[in-house]
């Protein structure tokens, strides 16, 4: 697909259709990605490569823009589902092992042969056969938004930001996927926003592999998130902003899309920082903090609704892989 040179590119990699238990065609779902105002998206059949051909002439140009199309697969063990991203066209991923027969890296090192990306898909979702037990340290991202957000989304996002203070310069992005595969589920909720060099398959994974990434719930969402400190440096989401620990650092957030939320920012000791965003209008502000790499290991952004049950955080309407703070020697 034309893409914009380098620029952030929004793209959905777990869908479904009639080609396993999906309902919807490859046509009407390359029709619901260009509604949803995606640039990218991936097919994940369950435990089968037999559609990739069937997306023939549905990707290229659309009055909206360009829309990548992606070979995958959503290899389903009986431990937990895994999806295959970006793969050569062709194929197939075997599913028949599970954790107890210490088979899955070498299906993880496939899928890389193949020129995918590992994805540990709702790894805490709880319907049968579909909590992750392989570990994920042979993941390349994992899935911690699956959907329209649930409890089950919130335990895998803690589960992730729980390995982040401890991951020094390797560490596992998140990313999200709508999993659709009816109505009146959607395409495109939530979807993952990329930071790629162009639209190319290459360079969307190359993205998500980096973490130059965020999540959000639909393409009304925007942000914009980095850190300052030391001499003018700069470091964006997935990178590291090498200052020394007692170094004064400034963290913003940009958002537009979101009327009514709240800003929070994430590090090592929990939210240490929230702001409400404007009620009306497109829901556009910008929030800024203040902290150092030895108060902060690391700052991410969480934009989420009001909050609709007591005692339990808002739906996540958006968030952010990390910034890390410091040079990482401990």
């Amino acid at each position: 697909a034309r893409g914009r040179g380098r620029a952030w590119y929004r793209g959905d990699c777990h869908l479904h259709s009639v080609y396993s238990d999906g309902k919807r065609t490859p046509a009407e779902i390359a029709a619901a990605a260009r509604a949803a105002g995606l640039d990218f998206i991936n097919t994940s059949e369950h435990n089968t490569h037999a559609a990739h051909s069937a997306w023939e002439g549905l990707w290229g140009p659309h009055p909206g823009g360009e829309l990548l199309i992606l070979t995958g697969e959503e290899v389903t063990t009986r431990n937990g589902h895994v999806v295959a991203v970006g793969t050569d066209p062709g194929t197939f991923v075997d599913w028949r092992y599970r954790a107890r027969d210490n088979r899955f890296g070498h299906f993880a090192r496939e899928i890389r042969r193949a020129g995918g990306l590992v994805v540990p898909a709702h790894p805490h979702a709880t319907c049968i056969g579909c909590n992750w037990k392989f570990g994920f340290g042979d993941a390349d991202a994992v899935e911690v938004w699956n959907g329209p957000y649930t409890p089950d989304d919130e335990i895998a996002l803690a589960s992730w930001d729980s390995t982040l203070a401890t991951a020094g310069r390797g560490w596992t992005p998140a990313m999200g996927s709508s999993d659709a595969h009816r109505e009146p589920q959607l395409v495109g909720t939530p979807q993952t926003v990329v930071l790629a060099e162009d639209l190319t398959r290459d360079a969307v994974l190359d993205g998500i592999r980096a973490g130059r990434s965020y999540v959000a719930e639909s393409s009304a969402v925007s942000l914009v998130f980095g850190a300052t400190g030391g001499r003018g440096r700069h470091a964006g989401i997935g990178e590291r902003l090498d200052v020394g620990d007692e170094t004064p650092v400034a963290v913003r957030l940009e958002v537009t899309g979101a009327p009514g939320c709240t800003a929070h920012f994430v590090t090592d000791q929990g939210t240490l920082h929230t702001a409400p965003l404007p009620e009306s209008g497109a829901g556009a502000g910008a929030v800024e903090w203040r902290t150092t790499p030895r108060y902060a290991t690391y700052v991410r952004a969480e934009v989420r609704h009001a909050p609709q049950v007591p005692g339990l955080p808002g739906a996540l309407a958006a968030l952010t892989n990390p910034v890390f703070l410091g040079t990482g020697r401990r």
